[in-house]
């Protein structure tokens, strides 16, 4: 007669840790503070010549940046594995949409802008390459976006979603239609860029 396991396989944490920060080695110490506070509202707790610690919330950081002196440029960055990108997310599509408006006002834009279904999402790069997405739920809850991403036939078929022109989103916003409008329309593909990307790598620029 086979014994019982003493330990019994389980396979996940009882109880699950919540994704605290990101963390990013740097060439660009100083540059990279000040995007990440003009573009993410992230400010330091701490910083120094070795790197510096940024919030944006009540906690102590989301993304710490570390300068260390053996670090050395990344090679054909844009195709290697590896971080693709980090999320920020605004509660409100009109926020979301605001802060849109105020970055490219600074000569900041998106290099892609995607709906998924579940968000509408732009992504930018840092002044090193890496992707920062900044979101709205299309939901405005998730446990309903997070069984619609679950069940739906639409994401199955189109993780991806549809680029879209962000600056068409703002003209149909400004004409009055609503936020679930918008969304319905850009993830039907009615708002495509002129030159859509031709994936979603990130741009080589960097």
């Amino acid at each position: 007669m086979s014994q019982p396991e003493k330990f019994p396989h389980r396979p996940r944490p009882v109880v699950a840790p919540k994704l605290h920060h990101a963390t990013f080695l740097t060439l660009k110490l100083h540059e990279m503070v000040a995007w990440y506070e003009q573009v993410c509202g992230l400010t330091p707790v701490f910083y120094s010549e070795a790197g510096a610690w940024l919030t944006n919330d009540e906690a102590n950081h989301r993304v710490a940046l570390v300068a260390h002196p053996a670090i050395k440029k990344a090679v054909d960055k844009p195709i290697s594995h590896g971080h693709h990108h980090t999320a920020f997310e605004y509660g409100t599509f009109q926020q979301w949409l605001d802060n849109y408006s105020r970055l490219k006002e600074q000569g900041i834009e998106p290099f892609m802008s995607l709906d998924h279904g579940l968000t509408m999402s732009l992504y930018y790069a840092d002044p090193e390459g890496n992707g920062v997405e900044i979101q709205v739920d299309n939901f405005g809850d998730w446990d309903a976006s997070k069984e619609w991403t679950w069940g739906s036939r639409e994401f199955a078929e189109n993780p991806i979603g549809n680029f879209f022109d962000p600056d068409k989103v703002v003209a149909a916003a400004e004409s009055g239609l609503t936020f679930a409008e918008i969304h319905e329309k850009a993830y039907a593909g009615e708002y495509i860029p002129e030159n859509p990307p031709a994936d979603i790598l990130l741009p080589e620029a960097y």
